[in-house]
């Protein structure tokens, strides 16, 4: 079993991936600014922006808690929607959300989870990808799903464990547990070198 790791996010999916994986650690959140500079590719927009995150915690843990916390690793992680190579992020409002849903209709897009975790001297950075294909959608399925789910806080406006990964989703080449906020079996392997 791994334990006394700080999960810099306050994703309750996150959470529940490390709990299935019988991981003990904490929550510790830090405001974070969620851009990125121009020019990165799509696969370098997440590890940039879970990059931030892991450091802004460190610093916090560091400036409040330091000998308690000092030999603790510190996981953060983001996670994006590329569709035609263009980054799809959290929906603004319920209209944002319906809108999304019906560019992914029937179509191809990745999700990839940027992976950052540093522990001492170490930092380890990587980002994992999955292709996910939805079938076609009805208007109907769309604000069904908008409706009761209200999905405003998911990139991509779904989440694959809900009722639309269950019903509306084709094909999956890749891992599951990346579309739902962490490559789990992956940062395990990564956490057991620390």
């Amino acid at each position: 079993m791994i334990k006394d790791i700080i999960l810099a996010s306050q994703s309750p999916r996150r959470k529940q991936l490390l709990e299935w994986a019988e991981i003990l650690f904490e929550v510790v959140t830090a405001g974070t600014d969620e851009s990125y500079p121009e020019g990165l590719t799509v696969e370098a927009i997440p590890v940039f922006i879970a990059n931030q995150k892991a450091i802004t915690v460190k610093e916090k843990l560091k400036n409040a808690y330091h000998a308690f916390y000092a030999h603790k690793p510190v996981l953060a992680a983001d996670t994006v929607v590329v569709l035609d190579n263009r980054v799809i992020g959290k929906p603004i409002n319920r209209e944002d959300a319906i809108e999304i849903l019906s560019s992914l209709s029937g179509k191809k897009h990745k999700v990839i989870t940027g992976v950052v975790i540093l522990h001492a001297d170490k930092e380890i950075k990587f980002f994992d990808c999955t292709e996910v294909e939805f079938h076609p959608l009805t208007k109907q399925q769309i604000e069904f799903y908008v409706d009761k789910y209200k999905p405003l806080d998911k990139a991509g406006a779904y989440a694959i464990q809900e009722w639309i990964g269950v019903v509306c989703i084709k094909k999956i080449e890749g891992d599951f547990y990346n579309v739902m906020g962490l490559p789990v079996s992956r940062v395990v392997q990564h956490l057991k070198t620390l």
